[in-house]
């Protein structure tokens, strides 16, 4: 299912769309959290965004498993160091960017306009925290995963 599209590895194809939306889901929750004015705005893309990146993370996960499986399982030497530290961002990306996902839509719904519930005292404050930590670390997550991946591909640079 994540070996190829039209004959093509899918890693590569799908990988484009996890290094977009995930930096996009960073922005976009951090000023969310730490903007209340931007919040009537943002609310829409933020959701989106917290479904559809943990996805594009997760299916660029699982392409990157078919692809070392299909065309570099014999891979060593530096080849093989370059693809091992790609493959070794996978999992804390995926986890950071879910994590991020799930606390993003926990603060939309905290905060949505005519909510009628109060939370106890100081929920609102540790999830706007807890968003923006999460954002630091998903965001630090993607630019090691894009950037070990360029090296594995292109070479040190």
């Amino acid at each position: 299912m994540f070996d190829e599209i039209l004959g093509l590895p899918a890693h590569p194809l799908i990988v484009h769309a996890a290094v977009v939306l995930t930096p996009l889901l960073v922005v976009l929750a951090a000023v969310y959290a730490l903007a209340a004015r931007t919040r009537a705005v943002l609310t829409w893309a933020v959701v989106g965004l917290a479904v559809i990146s943990p996805v594009t993370v997760f299916a660029a996960r699982q392409s990157g498993e078919e692809l070392k499986r299909g065309r570099f399982s014999s891979a060593s030497g530096e080849l093989g160091q370059r693809v091992a530290e790609h493959e070794s961002f996978a999992t804390p990306l995926l986890l950071a960017v879910l994590a991020l996902g799930v606390v993003s839509l926990g603060l939309v719904r905290l905060t949505r306009p005519g909510r009628s519930e109060s939370a106890p005292k100081g929920v609102g404050t540790a999830l706007r925290a807890l968003t923006v930590v999460l954002a630091v670390v998903a965001g630090y997550y993607v630019v090691r995963a894009g950037h070990s991946g360029a090296v594995a591909v292109w070479g040190g640079f």
